[in-house]
This record gives structure tokens, sequence and C-alpha cells, in this order.
């Protein structure tokens, strides 16, 4: 069984020969720890790979996201990076000011400048599960060009100027699942962070009418062209996991130590791929080589049911986390 095939069986709820792999990385660990990850790499070959491709270069972009200092995006939000290899944040936002709307540019370009040339090819070559990462994340996409405390209030009063802004973007994120879904990849994942700590970040009922519906349009996008379709999110969105299922999702990626692990394998296993994770907050990073391998059991005995399947086995390396603890989750995983 290759890759590609051991991926594909778990999105579609059949039993693997071991369950999958897909290590992520954040910059600090490419930039810092390039041999610790390639060892880890050897070792532990990924599953799932990303194909060969360039979006346009964005007219607005100025700086490094992945260096200390000030960043500029392609959608001119203005990022201040503490430290090397560590994200930033946004602390300039262009559209602060609602009267900026009118003449706004999307940056197009990203998407009629990209070089999809080697998609295909990158495909074809590889018994990896390709996997497609876009931009598209509304809701994060709105904080980062208005402001988080700005968006929460223009939801809340349901502004008109949100509508139209969701209206953009989201005219912006149909033209490019609609570019990845006529490629060869096996699937696409977009992305949005909607939990706290215990709960949303908005209620549920806000959620399904302002958001819902656009990310069962992408679905609907990608399904026509038997793509299977991934979704990240940070914290606790146990109140959308149904929705997220109803709406086509075959593969949700959550922060599972900020919910009831148990809970969540009870209600959902065999309806949707768990992808992932283990904790990055306590467990990777500070957490022993024990506490790693009990908290893989844990996840493994809450999400797997009847038959090896429905879990790939992802989780995030962090620029402080032990090789030792990362090496351990796909340790154990492999034995389950």
């Amino acid at each position: 069984m290759n890759s590609r095939e051991r991926v594909t069986k778990v999105l579609k709820q059949e039993e693997v020969d071991v369950i999958p792999r897909h290590l992520w990385t954040l910059p600090g660990v490419n930039m810092f720890r390039k041999r610790e990850l390639d060892e880890v790499l050897r070792k532990y070959p990924n599953d799932i790979a990303t194909p060969v491709y360039k979006y346009g270069y964005g007219k607005k972009c100025r700086g490094n996201p992945s260096r200390k200092g000030v960043y500029v995006d392609a959608w001119g939000s203005v990022w201040h990076v503490g430290e090397d290899g560590v994200i930033g944040e946004v602390k300039e936002f262009p559209l602060a000011e609602w009267s900026a709307l009118d003449t706004y540019k999307l940056p197009w370009e990203l998407l009629e400048e990209a070089d999809m040339s080697e998609v295909n090819r990158s495909c074809a070559q590889s018994d990896k599960f390709m996997l497609a990462n876009t931009e598209t994340r509304p809701f994060e996409r709105m904080q980062f060009l208005r402001g988080t405390e700005n968006i929460f209030m223009d939801l809340a009063y349901g502004v008109k100027e949100i509508y139209k802004l969701r209206d953009m973007l989201h005219e912006f994120y149909l033209k490019e699942m609609e570019m990845w879904a006529n490629t060869d990849v096996d699937g696409v994942t977009f992305l949005d962070d909607w939990g706290t700590q215990k709960t949303l970040l908005i209620s549920p009922e806000l959620w399904r009418e302002f958001f819902k519906p656009l990310y069962k349009d992408y679905c609907d996008i990608l399904h026509k062209k038997g793509k299977f379709v991934f979704f990240h999110s940070d914290g606790n969105i146990e109140l959308i996991y149904p929705d997220l299922i109803e709406i086509g999702v075959d593969a949700i990626n959550s922060q599972l130590f900020c919910m009831d692990i148990e809970k969540l394998g009870e209600l959902y296993a065999g309806k949707v791929t768990f992808w992932g994770e283990i904790d990055r907050q306590h467990i990777l990073p500070f957490g022993t080589v024990e506490d790693v391998r009990n908290a893989v059991i844990r996840v493994s005995k809450a999400l797997i049911k009847d038959k090896r399947t429905g879990v790939i086995a992802q989780c995030e390396w962090g620029i402080n986390d032990p090789k030792e603890n990362v090496e351990t989750v796909f340790e154990t995983w492999n034995t389950i």
C-alpha cells in the first residue's frame, strides 16, 4: 500500500496497514533545525505532500514573513515579526476605516499570475497523497484586513460593509478553489481559526448564517471534481463539528486537546477523518516522551473504533519542541 492509497483509504473509512503520517513544521524548524527535520523525515516519511506550484507575487508585498522586522503581505496587511522563524501578528490594517473599502483592490495577481505548470506532473510523479494549500481563510482574512476587534463589532451589529467585504473575499476564494479543482491534486485544504480554548469565538448561530454557506460552496466545487476537502481550525470547535461534516469536509484538523476527545470519537468517528493532532501547547513542547506516548494512545483509543482508519497521524513541530517528542508521536502511531 503506497502513501496515496493509504491516505485515500483513511478518508473513505477503510482499513489501512498503518496510520498515515503528516508532519507540520513552523518556520523556525525549517530555518534553524533543518538537520533534525531531515533525520525525522528519513525515519518517518510523510504520506502527504504538496504539489509544485507558485502563486503570483503580490504587488503590495514587502519584507520577509519569517524574519524579524516588518512584513507587508499581498493583501496590504502590515505584520510585525518579533523574532526570526516565528509567525508575527498584524499591527496595521488596510481596512481599519470602512471608507477605504470602495477603493480597496484584492490581490488578484496571486491567482492570475500563478504558475501551475508543474502541478499535474508533480502529482503524477509521486505516490504521495498530494494536498494543495490555499489562501482561503475568510474569517481570518477579515481580521487581517480590518482588525479583530473591529470585525467582532461589525459582525455583532451586522453593518452592511461586512457583507460587502465577505462577498468580495468569497469571489476571490471561489476562483482559487476552481483553480485547484481543475488540477490533478488529491485534496485541497482551507482554514480559519474559530476556537478559543473553551468554545467558539462567535455564536454557532452567527457562524452558520454568515460563514457556513461559504464553506459549503468550497466543498461543492472540490467534490464535483473528485477532490477531498481538508479543513483546519485552532481552538475548541466542537459546536461546529457536525456542520463541517454536513457540508462535506472530509478531514478536520483541530486542537483535540482543547475538547473532549472521547466525546468527539463517540459522536464523529466513522463520519469524518481526524487529521491529527497531538497537543502542541503543552505536551509536545514541555512533556516527556512518556507523556507524548500516552497522548497518542489516548487519541487512538478515542478516535479509532472497529478498524484501523479514520485518523491521520499529524502533529505540528514548533521551534522549541524536543526532537524526541516528535519522533515519539510517529513511533507510537506505528504501533497502533
